[in-house]
């Protein structure tokens, strides 16, 4: 039932998901990163202590690094910082986060604020300094505006000084251990000015030299994170000095010749947004590292389930446990998953990169990262379970990403944060229109228009809810009313999520032109929409935009797409254009698994039975 036909119709079909998956300019985008990959850096290392791989994790930066053409023009270029993510993430997820930290958030913010004028950026595009970035402190994660480490105007010798007040100010996870050499970093302070506090801004400070801190800045490390190691560190500073240089000004804010602080922009709170702007370029990086991280977990698990043999239904043969609807159903749901992910990352960086309607495009690449980073991980721990034990093991790639995508979660925004700041966004704006299937009834199962039309129902549906309870809390308590609404207009964001990647399947049918590949995406997008609404079958019901006959059916509809969907996996995988270098270094994702357990001193080697073996010792 899994059976890949080798045709140039089927070379097509898998050209044109490949588009659809990653973008019609996939091989200028990505190609880099593709073939960077599979180059012998980057292939899976022989066993390692946890220092070892921290320290080949600065390694690869460094090669990455000079087979750049720039790493300015990296930095400034958001779709090539997204596909570094996609790509790296599967290989290695520390490398990942040290280089998004480096390229984006402190190359980045300095490019962003001037750095490609009078500061020399050389020791950081060369790797000389390694950059990192000191926002969130111990007490102050989601809420950073509130930092408490201080830079003090120093007028006698024209620049500031840095303090750490307390324990909870103490900045935390940053990358400033001792592995990779030299470290700069930009470090979030309240900016004082005679006293006066004019909110947070970003400060350049040197933090260490070959062997240690610099004077005045104490590094400790943290207590070992699970997955890939990355030297995550609480860093303080002691009246650290730095130039004025250091500020990273504009119109949000500097200190003038004379000594006083200026800005066009009066909200303390959006001055400090203007600081990090990168964090969403960040959140866009995020969205596209869980991606790759689900597309390459759920490439090992259907390659594996095609090779995994088990005894058949009355033990006279043998069949691939692909073979069972219990192995199969969760990984064809999973596919169609993997596509809306891939499919609704690509429309939020589309959209925030034309640069239009920046607020509301902001908050689609909030929301965007959110509900991916989720279901990324419930897609790699689906896939890391159909795998069994075997995927448990570092050796076959998925422990890692399991752990990983823990990171992608919480990293430039819990989601929980940001989507609770969309919902409540979302909840004071217009109500969302109408969908397709309002007004006339129940509508056709078989019709994607109105698949696409209930998820814009649901959307509606959960956010009047959430509207409806905020009024009935007493006036006077914001704090009550929120909490009142909090639930159902979560739910609505998720709903939004939703519609927005159906919306893009939708858009992705359309151009493709008719054929197998057509027809497989239809497939996906079917499957979907129509897992999603049967998991709300019953408010839609409710509203009267399902029949009860339409509900009853959901399941068996359901089923007819899983068994359609999971024929075609192998070539649904071959879609992903991994690198075969990729796939080779996880030995579950080959039919030859067994031979990297095998055991050159065995008696089978020898030809010898277990006699022999007990004569010998």
């Amino acid at each position: 039932m899994t059976a890949t036909i080798d045709s140039p119709s089927a070379e097509r079909s898998t050209e044109l998901l490949t588009d659809v998956l990653l973008g019609a300019n996939h091989r200028r985008e990505h190609g880099f990163w593709q073939r960077l990959i599979s180059t012998a850096p980057f292939r899976r290392p022989d066993d390692r202590t946890p220092e070892e791989r921290l320290a080949l994790t600065y390694e690869r930066l460094r090669v990455l690094n000079d087979c750049l053409d720039s790493g300015a023009r990296l930095a400034a270029d958001p779709r090539a910082l997204a596909a570094l993510h996609e790509w790296l993430g599967p290989v290695d997820p520390a490398l990942t986060t040290v280089a998004g930290i480096h390229y984006n958030l402190f190359l980045g913010s300095l490019l962003d604020h001037g750095g490609d004028g009078d500061r020399d950026l050389s020791d950081f595009l060369r790797l000389r300094r390694t950059g990192t970035f000191l926002c969130t402190e111990v007490a102050h994660g989601n809420d950073a505006a509130a930092v408490e480490t201080t830079a003090a105007y120093d007028r006698e010798r024209d620049g500031f000084v840095l303090c750490t007040p307390h324990a909870g100010a103490q900045k935390f996870m940053p990358n400033t251990g001792p592995a990779g050499g030299p470290k700069t970093g930009l470090v979030a302070a309240r900016l004082l000015v005679d006293g006066a506090d004019h909110g947070v801004f970003l400060f350049l400070v040197p933090l260490t030299d070959e062997r240690q801190p610099l004077p005045g800045v104490r590094i400790r490390m943290l207590p070992t994170r699970t997955g890939s190691p990355v030297d995550h560190c609480l860093t303080s500073f002691d009246r650290v000095f730095v130039g004025r240089a250091a500020l990273l000004d504009g119109d949000h804010g500097r200190v003038g010749a004379d000594g006083e602080f200026s800005s066009a922009v009066d909200n303390r709170r959006r001055r400090f947004l203007a600081s990090i702007g990168r964090v969403t370029s960040g959140k866009i990086s995020m969205t596209a590292c869980a991606v790759g991280c689900a597309r390459a977990t759920l490439a090992v698990a259907v390659r594996y389930g095609g090779h995994r043999y088990i005894s058949g239904p009355r033990g006279s043969h043998r069949v691939p446990v692909m073979a069972h609807r219990s192995h199969h159903g969760p990984l064809a749901a999973a596919m169609a998953t993997v596509f809306a992910m891939s499919l609704l990352h690509r429309r939020a960086l589309d959209r925030w990169e034309r640069g239009e309607r920046r607020e509301e495009a902001e908050r689609l690449v909030a929301v965007a990262k959110g509900w991916i980073t989720w279901q990324a991980r419930s897609v790699i721990v689906e896939c890391r379970e159909r795998c069994g034990a075997q995927a448990l093991l570092e050796h076959n790639g998925m422990s890692e990403l399991v752990t990983g995508v823990e990171g992608a979660i919480t990293a430039e925004g819990d989601n929980l944060a940001i989507h609770a700041k969309a919902a409540a966004e979302m909840l004071f704006a217009a109500a969302p229109a109408a969908g397709a299937s309002s007004g006339g009834g129940p509508g056709d199962l078989d019709d994607p228009g109105f698949l696409g039309g209930l998820l814009a129902e649901l959307e509606r549906i959960w956010f009047e809810r959430a509207r409806e309870r905020m009024g009935l809390a007493p006036h006077g308590d914001p704090l009550g009313r929120w909490n009142a609404a909090a639930g159902p207009a979560l739910r609505g964001v998720e709903a939004h999520a939703q519609r927005q990647a159906a919306e893009a399947y939708a858009e992705a049918v359309a151009v493709l032109p008719e054929g197998p590949a057509r027809d497989r995406l239809g497939e996906l997008e079917r499957l979907f929409a129509l897992d999603r609404i049967a998991r709300n079958s019953g408010d839609l019901l409710a509203a009267g935009l399902l029949s009860a006959d339409q509900v009853n059916g959901l399941p068996g509809r359901v089923e007819q797409l899983i068994a359609t969907v999971a024929a075609h996996l192998p070539a649904l995988v071959d879609s992903f254009a991994l690198p075969p270098e990729l796939l080779a270094d996880w030995p579950i994702a080959g039919a030859d698994y067994v031979a990297a357990y095998d055991d050159p001193g065995a008696f089978w080697q020898t030809g010898g039975g277990r006699d022999t073996v007990r004569d010998e010792r």
